[in-house]
């Protein structure tokens, strides 16, 4: 799927064809959309088969006329279990002299805020501030989404203490995951602002320089929360499973204490009923009354036994 915008007081507006100075949003595209890319766009087949590989990593590269920036922006989705998984996916954003194109295998949050306005004063006529602006918002989402894997082991952390099923344990495991990936591509898009800034590849303005600061900053600021946060879940995950071990055990010594308790009765009531000779006092009410104070005897040892 291909979409033409251009900006019209401030936002941005759809077109029906291609204009000097507009957008240009490539989604998913057909073999089709492929060739009149190439052809029409005269982009180079390379860049774009390099923006639609899911295992592509962040890098900046220039051919001719052309610049290439891919960086990993993150995304959300929930799984057949209802469970919020978090991953990255590479977007490929092409400058040419007329336009700026931006190429991914599947939709993102950061392509749907550009089209609703959520990203303010985007004016792709503008190339490099139209790119700086889209780096931003892809910096400010790893920080949104870092906030939501926090939130969410906060959750889990709260339903920690009477947990013995493996539920808990599998959503940790999988948002330390999903923090190993934000980790590594921020460092990725990191190393290639790090290239933008020298401005050896792209053009640089004047007035440019401060949205660049501020895209290294927040992608500096993202990766140390990333750090933090897989050093404080790598540990949760470890304390977790140890509460679910103590837990089973807990429950396995209550279940083996009933088990002794019920043996008792059975073991009294075994020698009353097999008509063994000399037993003391063969009567109905003793064995009764012995099996009740031999049990409550051993729950009150049991029970004392436990406290120490």
């Amino acid at each position: 799927m291909i979409n033409y915008y251009n900006s019209e007081s401030g936002r941005l507006c759809p077109v029906n064809d291609p204009e000097i100075g507009c957008w240009i949003s490539v989604i998913d595209p057909t073999p089709q959309e492929i060739k009149m890319l190439i052809d029409d766009f005269r982009l180079d087949s390379g860049f774009v088969k390099s923006s639609l590989d899911e295992e592509e990593s962040s890098r900046i590269e220039r051919e001719d006329d052309q610049t290439l920036i891919i960086v990993d922006a993150p995304v959300s989705s929930t799984d057949s279990d209802d469970t919020q998984i978090f991953y990255t996916m590479p977007i490929g954003i092409i400058i040419t002299e007329k336009n700026v194109i931006t190429i991914s295998l599947h939709g993102s949050q950061l392509i749907d805020e550009a089209v609703r306005g959520t990203i303010r004063n985007l004016r792709p006529a503008f190339k490099t501030r139209f790119v700086l602006q889209l780096l931003l918002r892809i910096a400010a989402l790893f920080l949104y989404y870092l906030k939501q894997i926090d939130k969410l082991s906060s959750v889990a952390e709260q339903q920690l203490h009477n947990a013995m099923k493996n539920e808990l344990l599998m959503q940790l495991l999988a948002l330390e995951k999903s923090l190993v990936y934000f980790s590594t591509s921020l460092k990725a898009n990191e190393a290639t602002i790090e290239k933008i800034y020298r401005g050896r590849v792209m053009k640089l303005y004047d007035e440019d320089q401060d949205l660049l600061e501020d895209v290294l900053i927040e992608m500096k600021q993202a990766i140390e929360m990333a750090s933090i946060y897989t050093g404080i879940l790598s540990s949760m995950t470890e304390g977790f499973s140890s509460v679910i071990s103590n837990n089973l055990n807990i429950v396995m010594w209550r279940l083996t204490t009933v088990t002794i308790i019920m043996q008792i009765p059975n073991i009294i009531f075994a020698f009353y009923g097999i008509n063994t000779v000399d037993l003391p006092l063969p009567y109905t009410w003793f064995p009764i009354l012995l099996a009740i104070v031999s049990t409550i005897a051993a729950v009150i040892i049991l029970w004392k036994w436990k406290k120490s």
